[in-house]
């Protein structure tokens, strides 16, 4: 992921549903990422709803969105998550499968999906892209806002 910020401007949320996945493994990490992404959400505007639901760890991503948008519907879903390298090369296949599969639902479903999972190859660098300098919730959450509002532009409802 480059270390370039997106210049986003403050985007409108009125009627705006908005689903956050978080992983609970790295909890402090992900705890942080978590509260980035609604500080960014709530200073935008008042959202319509705003769903938080918590998983075990990043792969479960997945099968809970899924869960969720069988029952209800959101017009953008952030899955979030940090996968940090440990002794073996994991971190590659959670990152990856994960990836993959909030890709296919994202397309099966005509949904958007943020992937904010944070893949590292230490807590250090896990650190920076969280609560550093680069601000990774933010970007996940103007990044969904962005997408649901073209969401809600390009479906015919």
């Amino acid at each position: 992921m480059s270390n370039d910020k997106p210049k986003y401007s403050l985007i409108p949320v009125e009627n705006l549903k908005i689903a956050v996945v978080c992983a609970s493994f790295n909890e402090v990490l992900t705890d942080a990422l978590l509260s980035r992404v609604c500080q960014c959400l709530e200073a935008n505007g008042k959202l319509c709803e705003l769903l938080i639901e918590r998983v075990p760890g990043s792969h479960e991503l997945p099968s809970c969105i899924d869960l969720i948008l069988q029952s209800k519907s959101f017009d953008c879903v952030i899955g979030l998550g940090v996968v940090i390298k440990g002794n073996t090369s994991h971190h590659h296949l959670v990152a990856d499968t994960t990836g993959h599969a909030l890709q296919k639902l994202s397309t099966s479903l005509h949904i958007p999906i943020i992937n904010g999972v944070i893949v590292t190859e230490d807590r250090e660098t896990a650190v920076e892209r969280i609560t550093g300098s680069i601000d990774r919730g933010l970007e996940f959450a103007q990044a969904a806002l962005q997408m649901a509002n073209l969401r809600r532009k390009w479906t015919k409802i």
